[in-house]
């Protein structure tokens, strides 16, 4: 009800995460957590970055991810386990938490 756009109550803007810019700050990482090769992908001996797009919730998690670009090797879904255990501190908007959607690399070089 109201008088916005989007879903909600009252006036304002709704549906979705925003991205950082415009008066967005972006979030801050507080924790990463390091993604582990598959046994696959460090016998064909795969090195490169899984480009992700995640969601930073507004309690600095990170929610929704979709795959950019792929190594194989089942590095994707290696990569997605990592990254769902980042914290951030949150992007705000006016001061106050919001979602937002930005794009981060996870990166797997063999030792």
């Amino acid at each position: 009800s109201g008088g916005g756009i989007g879903p909600g109550s009252g006036g304002g803007t709704g549906g979705g995460p925003f991205r950082p810019g415009s008066g967005i700050a972006p979030p801050q990482l507080l924790r990463e957590v390091r993604a582990n090769y598959t046994d696959d992908a460090r016998r064909r001996a795969i090195e490169g970055d899984v480009d992700l797009e995640i969601v930073i919730k507004r309690d600095g998690s990170v929610g929704q991810v979709r795959v950019l670009r792929s190594l194989g090797g089942g590095l994707e879904q290696k990569a997605i386990e990592a990254v769902r255990q980042w914290k951030f501190a949150p992007a705000t908007r006016a001061g106050s938490p919001v979602d937002v959607v930005v794009e981060v690399s996870v990166g797997f070089t063999l030792r």
